[in-house]
């Protein structure tokens, strides 16, 4: 009931997972899309049940990374599979699987120099996402990302910027992407973005790093970040007449702090863009069985806005949670590939 009533306010409820269990449960469910990361694709493989193909891969030679690569592209792909009925009714307009770049660009210890990154984020994102209908790729709003973003969006590739906290970051990201589309030998009729607003990591911030905010505006910081963002977008997509919409992912959706229900942002974010739940936070929105109802365009009071933009800083906000982000980005990378060299000691005589 709960996840139907979700998306009966406007919400596109896509899956923070490619599980194909999770992913045909919750399709069953309305979801409508899913996103991938290397946190996924590592739970996914240390099941076993993917541990023939692996197999395979290692006895043709692929070193780890390349393992890596061929099972994030054979688990994204199944998943575009289940969603592309979505893709086809909605004409290019949902239905979508988020593939992530690889992660090691923005790695602080052994990552290339600035204009190697760039370049690498274009090839990269031109050869896992051209040629694919409901695939998106998913670009971190970084200074290398964000420079890749123009001739990604002229090259015809579908973007998902991910990794952004600051309305700085969303603008840079937004403006770009335009540039490039605009650029698109096929013109805009199949033009299709996404940027993806981090909203409980913002919560998790300010509870240790402004402790000063009242009780009233702890919490909300994330929800009134994103909320802004959103209207800053409808304003922005609003004359210009595209086919599709361009769209705020709300992203980072599952409650972090001891007091929030496990609801908390679902609820306040009802009616929004699109929405990527993890699985339980899905199940938890099912077991609580409530009937939701639009709040995005509800904002916090007027005395709850002022105090948080008077005592947030987004600049800093946006630098801690950056670095903290590529570390989360950069670190699970190496588990996957740390998870797939276990395997091979393991499958592979």
């Amino acid at each position: 009931m709960s996840l139907k009533s979700l998306i009966e306010t406007g919400t596109k409820v896509w899956l923070d997972s490619v599980d194909p269990d999770e992913v045909r449960r919750n399709y069953e469910r309305g979801i409508t899309g899913a996103t991938s990361n290397p946190i996924i694709i590592s739970d996914i493989l240390k099941t076993g049940a993917y541990d023939k193909q692996m197999a395979e891969l290692m006895e043709e030679g692929l070193d780890d990374k390349a393992v890596a690569w061929r099972m994030t592209e054979q688990l994204v792909r199944d998943a575009q599979g289940v969603f592309a009925p979505v893709w086809e009714r909605t004409g290019g307009n949902d239905g979508y699987v988020s593939f992530e770049l690889d992660p090691l660009l923005e790695d602080a210890e052994a990552g290339p120099a600035m204009t190697e990154r760039i370049y690498q984020y274009v090839q990269l994102g031109k050869q896992y996402g051209l040629g694919q209908t409901n695939r998106m790729i998913k670009v971190p709003a970084t200074e290398a990302g964000l420079a890749a973003l123009e001739q990604l969006a002229a090259a015809g590739v579908t973007i998902n910027v991910t990794l952004i906290f600051s309305d700085r970051q969303y603008k840079a990201a937004r403006d770009a992407i335009w540039r490039g589309a605009q650029r698109r030998r096929d013109g805009l009729a199949k033009f299709k973005s996404v940027y993806s607003i981090f909203i409980s990591r913002v919560d998790v911030y300010t509870e240790k790093h402004v402790p000063e905010l009242s009780d009233e505006a702890q919490g909300l910081v994330g929800i009134l970040n994103v909320k802004e963002l959103w209207r800053e977008n409808q304003a922005f997509w609003r004359d210009k007449h595209l086919p599709l919409q361009q769209e705020i992912i709300f992203a980072s959706t599952g409650a972090k702090l001891d007091w929030q229900a496990e609801d908390y942002y679902v609820e306040h974010l009802a009616g929004s863009d699109i929405m990527t739940n993890p699985p339980k936070t899905n199940d938890a929105i099912e077991k609580l069985n409530k009937r939701y109802t639009g709040q995005i365009d509800k904002m916090p009071p007027q005395a709850v806005i002022d105090e948080i933009h008077q005592k947030v800083d987004a600049a800093k906000m946006e630098q801690v949670l950056m670095e903290e982000g590529l570390k989360k980005f950069a670190d699970p990378f190496k588990a996957l590939l740390k998870t797939i060299a276990e395997k091979r000691s393991a499958l592979v005589a």
